[in-house]
């Protein structure tokens, strides 16, 4: 059997034709360069969901894996040994934060950060009640799947955690449902899955009152715009709202799994007692992961990868231009080509893939294509790649029924 086949017989897949059906087995990744088993090279336009955004395989991150990795690795279940890793960038991460956001609890990815999370409003507050938004995207564990904010996803899974309420997203006049019985609201200020759909700053503001007001805790989930993604270091800086619990992820790990839960000392020391170890997991913070963090971060800020995703913003804006695309959505280098069909564009992605080009669409957003490359993606080969997409759009323009 060939490695395909292999794939397909002992490999979970997660759905009936994974990319697209077509086979690609990549050999290397170099920056925003995939290059598969036959040489072919393509240009990755979602950077495996966020994830790369200094790109595939850095020096800087690969240097300080190897170095790490010659040190030590694992050593006891996260919280009980004091790791140098761990304690530096808890330093570097907090130092880039507003004050209240003092103190990392480390986990091996978003999903798990969602699930502490959850668990330190209500044992924080006392209270049960979770609020999230619809088309929200959290996860799929099973309390992140339960504070989703789509039906689809669900329904086959339930029961799901109880006393969980779903609002409009950006509809001010729905935070009325926040009350003294609502332990925790969970908010991606730039909703990914949906589309790219930003958040007003008025919204935000009042969302940060209102849980002030009912000592409700503010989770902000910035899994999948953080790390420079949005055109800041974190999207939350540009509405001046701090919450009271960041969540973090994907891009953290410059390509390694790692997540955090970032909070004030006050509040994580929920976890210290009633019960002595409120949440423990083995791999949360391993130094070789978080080593490739601090790496990954030194990169973001030395290499200005924030401002740089505001340059790739404008570049898509300024060059991606055809009668098929109805809008852009961006905040960054995230951005939805919004088709507003969903068969046209699953037929635009997968002939992007076919001519070398990664991109993907959004899991309650199917009529619309996902771009978000590295953020060390070069001029030349975003516009190689967008004038490859567009020569896509004249092709399916020209035959439609093809």
């Amino acid at each position: 059997m060939n490695q395909r086949e292999l794939f397909l017989r002992h490999v979970a897949q997660t759905s009936e034709s994974p990319m697209m059906g077509l086979d690609i087995n990549i050999e290397s990744a170099r920056g925003a360069i995939l290059t598969d088993q036959q040489g072919k090279e393509y240009i990755d336009l979602i950077a495996g969901i966020s994830v790369s955004n200094v790109g595939h395989c850095h020096p800087q991150v690969v240097k300080a894996i190897h170095d790490q990795s010659k040190k030590f690795m694992h050593l006891m279940v996260y919280g009980e040994f004091n790791q140098s890793p761990q304690v530096k960038y808890a330093a570097s991460i907090c130092k880039q934060l507003a004050p209240s956001l003092n103190c990392v609890y480390y986990t091996t990815g978003g999903s798990e950060a969602v699930e502490a999370a959850l668990k330190l409003a209500k044992r924080a507050t006392g209270r049960s009640e979770i609020i999230s938004f619809k088309n929200a995207y959290h996860g799929s564990s099973h309390g992140a799947l339960s504070v989703m904010g789509d039906e689809f996803f669900k329904n086959s899974y339930r029961p799901l955690l109880p006393d969980i309420k779903i609002l409009e997203h950006n509809l001010i006049g729905d935070l009325k449902h926040i009350t003294n019985q609502t332990a925790a609201v969970i908010i991606e200020p730039i909703q990914g899955e949906a589309g790219i759909r930003a958040a007003s700053k008025d919204y935000l503001l009042a969302l940060r009152e209102t849980c002030t007001k009912h000592g409700v805790v503010l989770i902000f989930d910035e899994i999948q715009s953080g790390f420079g993604r949005t055109g800041s270091l974190f999207a939350h800086e540009q509405y001046g709202v701090v919450p009271d619990v960041l969540l973090l992820a994907k891009g953290m790990g410059g390509g390694l799994p790692i997540g955090a839960l970032i909070a004030s000392k006050e509040l994580l020391q929920h976890f210290t007692n009633n019960p002595v170890l409120g949440h423990i997991n083995t791999f949360g913070g391993n130094a070789v992961c978080v080593a490739a963090a601090q790496a990954s971060l030194d990169v973001i800020l030395q290499s200005q990868l924030s401002q740089r995703a505001r340059i790739i913003e404008k570049f898509i804006h300024e060059h991606l231009k055809h009668p098929l695309i109805k809008e852009i959505r961006s905040c960054g280098a995230l951005a939805a080509i919004e088709f507003g069909d969903e068969q046209l564009n699953m037929k635009i992605i997968q002939a992007c893939i076919e001519h070398g080009v990664i991109t993907d669409w959004f899991l309650f957003c199917p009529t619309a294509m996902r771009i978000a490359p590295p953020l060390v993606i070069s001029n030349v080969e975003l516009l190689r790649a967008i004038d490859k997409i567009v020569a896509v759009l004249n092709a399916v323009q020209a035959k439609p029924n093809d």
